[in-house]
């Protein structure tokens, strides 16, 4: 079945002047019928609902003795929005579900995925105990022989290759506990090749927000949306990725009456409830984000006092935007200037007003400037720090944001910590070991290719390879790799391998590798490759359902989750399969050394506490075990807006929902959480905040930091740097210290207790006083519209490595070939032979993917599901109607997608449709099973192969990396289509 989508307006309901009067207030579905008098006998004074047609819902399993039933919370494993899911167990099963009405964020609703999430558990498509792959054979082994066979291989590669050999891929669906723990074990193994699924979603979000002002996340939350007046869309499609957001993004537009656009080169579910819908060739953001800024410098809309105060150097971007004329941003991005212009005058007179972006902005070679330029219109109209404004960043996987906070990325330590000396000695601190001890547990890298040698220090502080071409660092010539060997071996935990650009390539490296271990509930398209005949091994780990631990939604709040039963089959949980091959490697005792393990089992409660320990330069040192199941008990005193519960409540009064990081201090401090970013209408010890004070106090004769601005009742009322204890000194701050704190603190600082800073003070000392006198730790400083230390310090265009206009090339090429991430990166190699072979001319179809709201990034788990396997039964590309009628298609026939690299090609369905403009087709990129055309499910073990397969769109996706993050560029190349 092919279900084919309606564009365009729902019809109107017979009762929609009812709902209509009932907008004033914010009802779960129970308070609407309650307050509405809609029971039984209103619906049938309506007349037109049949009476009988609404009853109670009953969860399944509910005939079961009440009094037996226990409720239990967790937190939906899906996208990033942080949906409470409320269970009922009887007697150790799941029996009942329900979409907790009292949750602050989903509000008694879910979507498909959602809804359907009790199947994960439950699933007969999981894989049931360890098994290895032996002379192409599926074989059941037990988990002692599994874990004894795969440390003693590992230990062999490392003894024989490095540390470096091993590549550690950790995932967005570990708890943050679990993700904290992988990091700490790469540490303990010796390497920074430790990544995770945000290298391909947004490792440019993080990179482009923090270079601008300070940290790299969503600066409000969903829930705030509902103050804007004036929202832009680019990019993302929350109506099918996220689809609870949209109940909060759908009040700020109806009930706020707030303008909606959406900027979009695909007319999605999310442009259909747009007020304005602005169609754009892919690979073209920044000229449109710049021809909005020349409409704004323009007319003089710019918020010049905000500017003043607290942005450096807007003057370099001026001179970049007088370049995007509406006649230029016209003949790029096919955008009309009258259009823009209109968009920009509501975007800075009609405030407050948001910027929400998803993967549409982040997947290009130009992710990270993207992302800057999406930064700067925010600043440059004075829309950050307030409610209603920012940038609402939808993040993808359940904990891609906790995950990417507490390490799991090739550049940082955990909580953003830098690879350099000073971090790892506060790591080093933390974990109680030896600084010299962790340095000695990495390679040495021989001198190659004109490459100077690596001590072990220099390997220590050199970031690892990105997931985005781990195959690359298997199977390219040795001294083009910058570590001491190639990869030989891949440790994968809860990640897809139909994610990555260039199938064909990941499948020949696969081939390559000495062993491949895959943790997972599924055997994910890594096992069903036909590309391994030995060395490979399926562990069964279990959901986070069936385990404690907290994960972080996309507006930085962390919620708690308990285990609703037991792991399903012989699973086990991340912690206890991570401890037993630390156990085998023999350094468990040194990495658990404070965390309580019983029967094998490693406590999440304590991981979370040694996160507290360490997490100050991000504020993860507040929210303790106890304050976040706290918030998880009390969720109906959370303001649906605010987030903020009443400030008497004795468990969680003044809170804000999650405690979103930052949350200074120590757990008895009780911060309530920082709601809002940068807001200095607040003071600190109410969420209130600046822009950090992270890259300097001077450049060039400017400031760096803010002028006349600064938080509500700080007692330094203009910018200031960030603190340590010898500003403290200056100021006269030390004597608010306690003894034990100033015990610390000279303790870690040795001969230079000066230099001790809010960030590796763990005392929390410097944080308290910090909060006392109403400054935010990491300074007041200005937000960068110049960020000096990027390729492109103030963002420009660069056209697509596939571009569909040869003709732009030349004036907006790539960037150089470089050596980036320990390999070359020959973009603009490949660009500039696409254009010398005429590959736009082969290949005339601009290709972009996305997601469907039925399944979940790379789709094994989801297409496993029967209940959202019947919804969507086949992989598919949207053809525009005249492409089709030029080719013969018909929709819902076969179709070949053909890709401009490896001959790759894709057998799937045609959905022909005017969603797409004419030379632009749109993929899903849930599918795998399928490859080149060959139905894969006999590689599969028996009985773990999902419902629906299907081809992955990534078997025709091409060369491209981000220069800043190894970004790839899966939102636009080329492709041809023809019947199959």
């Amino acid at each position: 079945m092919l279900t084919k989508r309606r564009s365009g307006v729902a019809g109107r309901g017979s009762h929609q002047a009812l709902a209509a009067g009932l907008t004033a207030h914010t009802l779960d579905r129970r308070g609407f019928l309650r307050k509405s008098g809609l029971a039984a006998g209103g619906l049938a004074a309506l007349g037109t609902v049949r009476l009988g047609a609404v009853r109670q819902a009953q969860a399944a399993g509910s005939s079961a003795d009440p009094a037996k039933a226990v409720i239990r919370k967790n937190v939906c494993t899906h996208c990033s929005v942080g949906c409470t899911v409320t269970a009922e167990v009887v007697n150790g099963v799941w029996v009942g579900q329900e979409p907790s009405w009292e949750s602050p964020i989903n509000r008694g609703a879910h979507c498909a995925k959602g809804a359907a999430i009790r199947e994960l558990v439950h699933s007969d498509r999981r894989l049931r105990y360890p098994m290895k792959l032996a002379n192409g054979e599926w074989q059941r082994i037990s988990w002692d022989q599994a874990i004894t066979e795969i440390t003693d291989k590992l230990q062999a590669i490392r003894n024989k290759n490095g540390a470096d050999s091993v590549y550690w891929l950790g995932s967005a669906k570990f708890t943050n506990e679990a993700s904290y723990l992988f990091r700490k074990f790469g540490a303990f193994w010796g390497t920074n090749n430790v990544d995770h699924q945000a290298r391909i979603c947004h490792s440019t979000t993080v990179a482009g927000v923090a270079n601008t002002w300070g940290y790299g996340a969503q600066t409000n939350s969903y829930n705030d949306i509902r103050n804007a007046k004036t929202m832009i869309i680019l990019g993302g499609n929350p109506a099918e990725a996220h689809p609870i957001s949209m109940q909060h993004v759908l009040s700020g537009k109806e009930i706020n009456r707030a303008n909606m656009i959406v900027i979009d080169p695909r007319f999605t579910r999310t442009a259909a409830h747009a007020t304005e819908y602005v169609r754009i060739r892919s690979g073209t953001d920044i000229p449109v984000i710049w021809g909005i800024l020349w409409h704004i410098f323009q007319n003089g809309w710019e918020d010049k006092d905000f500017i003043a105060s607290r942005v450096y150097a807007m003057d370099d971007v001026r001179k970049e935007v007088a370049k995007w004329t509406p006649d230029e941003v016209e003949r790029v991005s096919g955008v009309p200037g009258e259009q823009l212009k209109r968009v920009a005058e509501l975007f800075a007179k009609e405030k407050p007003s948001t910027l929400i972006w998803c993967m549409g902005a982040t997947q290009h070679t130009v992710g990270t400037a993207n992302v800057r330029a999406l930064c700067i219109l925010c600043l440059a109209t004075g829309n950050v720090g307030k409610p209603g404004t920012g940038a609402n960043i939808f993040r993808g996987h359940t904990n891609v944001q906790g995950a990417t906070d507490l390490g799991l990325d090739v550049t940082t330590l955990p909580l953003y910590y830098g690879l350099v000396e000073g971090g790892w000695k506060h790591w080093a601190r933390v974990w109680e070991v030896e600084y010299d001890w962790l340095q000695s547990r990495f390679d040495e890298v021989p001198a190659s290719a004109g490459r100077k040698a690596r001590s072990r220090k220099e390997n220590m502080e050199t970031p690892g390879l990105t997931s985005t071409r781990w195959f690359d660092a298997v199977s390219l010539p040795a001294d083009q790799v910058d570590q001491r060997t190639p990869l030989k071996a891949m440790m994968v935990f809860g990640h897809g391998g139909n994610t990555v650009t260039r199938m064909p390539e990941a499948v020949k490296g696969m081939a390559e590798l000495e062993l491949l271990v895959v943790a997972d509930p599924h055997p994910t398209t890594f096992a069903a490759m036909d590309a391994r005949k030995d060395n490979t091994y399926l562990l069964p780990i279990c959901t986070s359902l069936e385990m404690d631990g907290s994960r972080t939604a996309s507006n930085r709040s962390l919620q708690w989750g308990e285990q609703i039963v037991k792991p399903a089959f012989e699973s086990k949980n991340d912690y206890e399969v991570i401890y037993r091959i630390a156990q085998k490697l023999g350094f468990a005792e040194a990495m658990f050394k404070n965390i309580k393990v019983v029967d094998g089992v490693p406590s999440a409660e304590d991981l979370l506490r040694e996160i507290n320990r360490g997490g100050w330069s991000t504020g993860y040192c507040g929210q303790s075990p106890e304050r976040l199941k706290a918030h998880m008990k009390n969720q109906h005193k959370f303001d649906l807006v605010t987030l903020r519960a009443p400030k008497d409540d004795p468990e969680v009064g003044g809170d804000y929902y999650g405690l979103p990081w930052p949350c200074w201090g120590k757990p008895e401090i009780r911060h309530p959480g920082t709601h809002i970013l940068y807001n200095t209408a607040l003071h600190v010890k109410e969420g209130g905040g600046t822009f950090r004070a992270r890259f300097g106090t001077e450049r060039n004769g400017q400031t760096l930091l803010a002028e006349d601005s600064f938080s509500k009742g700080s007692d330094l009322t203009d910018g200031y740097p960030e603190f340590t204890f010898g500003v403290f000194r200056k100021l006269g701050w030390d004597k608010d210290l306690t003894a034990d704190e100033l015990a610390t603190i000279q303790r870690i600082g040795g001969n230079n207790p000066d230099a001790v800073s809010w960030a590796t003070d763990l005392s929390g000392g410097i944080q308290r006083v910090c909060l006392d006198h109403g400054v935010i730790p990491f300074g007041n400083g200005k937000a960068r519209a110049n960020a000096w230390n990027l390729p492109d310090p103030v963002p420009v265009h660069r056209e697509p490595i596939y571009s569909p206009r040869p003709d732009l090339v030349a004036k907006y090429p790539t960037r150089p070939d470089e050596r980036q991430f320990r390999m070359p990166n020959v973009g603009f190699s490949v660009q500039k032979a696409a254009v010398d072979r005429g590959i736009s001319k082969q290949f005339p179809i601009i290709l972009s993917s996305g997601r469907l709201v039925e399944y979940e990034g790379g789709g094994e788990e989801t297409r496993s599901n029967p209940w959202l396997a019947e919804l969507q039964q086949d992989m598919f590309v949207e053809v525009n109607t005249q492409d089709a009628a030029e080719r013969g298609i018909k929709d819902g026939q076969f179709v070949w997608v053909y890709g401009p690299e490896n001959t790759a090609k894709a057998k799937v369905k045609a959905l022909v449709t005017d969603r797409v403009a004419k030379g632009v087709a749109w993929m899903p990129f849930h599918f795998s099973g399928w490859y080149q055309g060959k139905d894969m499910r006999d590689f599969y073990p028996k009985g773990a192969d999902p419902v629906v397969l299907g081809e992955s769109v990534n078997t025709v996706t091409t060369y491209g990396f981000d220069p800043v993050t190894g970004m790839q560029e899966t939102k636009v190349t080329l492709c041809q289509i023809s019947a199959a």
